[in-house]
């Protein structure tokens, strides 16, 4: 006798096209904020739609450039008999432990190339002025983030999303020297990549985290975001 089973989906095609819907949505309105933000830059705006894709799918792209070793107390009991009676006797011992440092493409490499290319750019139209004001600004940004920024056990670095791109603005209303969006993104994504991550390089291997990854969430890293939403809000 044959029986027939019903195979039902987890989710109803009505909901799946609407999810993916959303999806494409999303992804057009998020490009067209990257894209837009990143032209107010002088980026044409077709370099600016491919960074915006090496963004994305190089957020998936960690790229090993370290490994620390740290040694952290680890609790262990061993058994010890008295009279022929086994007890249980809890000692510390010392865990060596491997800790890959890794860069994200599109959380980290990304920003870097574009500030790369903001700073080439003043210095290629003379403005040098500009390019002081940037790197101060950098500076400044960069102190501020390390300030802010806090090593979670077992996360990485921490800090408030929003405090950087604010800082950024800041700093792009008084050094802007007519070109207040490569002052806020340079010193909003630098900020971070420098304050939070780089001056804080010897706790990332005491974290307690297998990898840590500078720029490790990818598009929406702290570092890309920040960069971003400075530029908007200049």
């Amino acid at each position: 006798m044959n029986s027939r089973r019903l195979i039902v989906p987890p989710v109803s095609i009505p909901i799946l096209i609407v999810m993916f819907l959303l999806f494409v949505i999303l992804f057009v309105f998020f490009s067209s904020i990257v894209t837009a933000a990143f032209e107010r830059l002088g980026i044409p705006p077709q370099v600016a739609y491919a960074l915006f894709l090496f963004a994305l799918f190089g957020s998936f792209i960690n790229i090993p450039i370290a490994e620390e070793t740290s040694y952290e107390p680890v609790l262990r009991v061993r058994e010890v008999r008295f009279f022929g009676i086994p007890y249980p006797v809890p000692y510390f011992d010392w865990e060596e432990r491997k800790v890959i440092i890794a860069v994200n493409v599109g959380g980290a490499l990304v920003p870097l190339s574009v500030v790369i290319y903001g700073l080439l750019r003043t210095i290629y139209l003379g403005q040098f002025g500009l390019l002081f004001n940037t790197l101060v600004a950098i500076a400044i940004a960069s102190l501020f983030s390390n300030a802010v920024a806090k090593p979670v056990k077992g996360l990485g670095i921490a800090m408030p999303m929003l405090l950087p791109p604010l800082m950024a603005v800041i700093l792009a209303l008084f050094l802007g020297d007519g070109n207040p969006p490569l002052v806020a993104y340079a010193s909003g994504t630098m900020g971070v990549l420098i304050g939070a991550d780089l001056m804080n390089w010897n706790k990332i291997k005491n974290l307690g985290a297998p990898m840590v990854s500078i720029g490790g969430a990818g598009t929406f890293d702290g570092i890309f975001l920040a960069g971003i939403i400075a530029v908007l809000l200049a």
